[in-house]
């Protein structure tokens, strides 16, 4: 089965990829068909990623995944939530990961809560109108470190300690990570959703 995924992001890809496989799902990345990114107005990772894969479905026919993720920091109320891809153009940095990591390392500096949580919603579409969407979720708690350590993984793997395992996301084995990351999470639940909702019926 072929999947669209509502993103161009090659971690994303290889990470959901590596989960969908034993299903045989292919994702082909929109950017590949020649799919524009998709408007994120909504205030929620559930709105916003049912926005994508919508898009993606319409604009090539074909069964579509949307992932919205971001970070959550409970000495900033939540924020900066489905934000998080342009946390640092606030700051006056360039969008990416390594000014994103800047960005909200100095916003904690001198705060004392440290904690915070890695949340993704998963959602996969047969069409673009599709009444029953499947919807799985995934979250990771952990604290935010003074210093980014690691070098593996994206985003703010090198600033997610977790506190049980001793290091950050981005100290992990790839297999490490899958296992404990929010979209690992996410991307398990959504193969027991697709194997008991789609494949079942095909």
């Amino acid at each position: 089965m072929k999947l669209v995924l509502a993103s161009g992001n090659p971690g994303k890809l290889a990470e959901l990829q590596a989960t969908l496989a034993p299903l045989g799902v292919v994702l082909i990345p929109q950017s590949d068909l020649g799919v524009p990114e998709a408007p994120e107005p909504h205030c929620t990772f559930l709105e916003n990623a049912l926005a994508k894969a919508r898009h993606a479905a319409q604009h090539t026919g074909l069964p579509a995944i949307a992932d919205d993720a971001g970070l959550c920091v409970e000495a900033f109320g939540g924020l900066p939530g489905v934000d998080t891809a342009h946390y640092a153009t606030q700051f006056g940095y360039p969008k990416g990961d390594a000014g994103n990591v800047r960005a909200l390392l100095e916003q904690l500096d001198g705060v004392a809560d440290r904690r915070a949580a890695l949340v993704s919603t998963l959602v996969a579409l047969r069409s673009p109108t599709d009444p029953q969407p499947l919807v799985a979720t995934g979250r990771l708690s952990g604290l935010i470190p003074l210093e980014p350590k690691g070098s593996g993984g994206f985003g703010f793997d090198p600033v997610m300690y977790l506190t049980e395992r001793g290091l950050t996301l981005a100290e992990l084995s790839a297999a490490d990570k899958n296992e404990v990351s929010h979209r690992g999470q996410a991307s398990r639940q959504m193969v027991e959703l697709m194997r008991a909702q789609w494949l079942s019926l095909s």
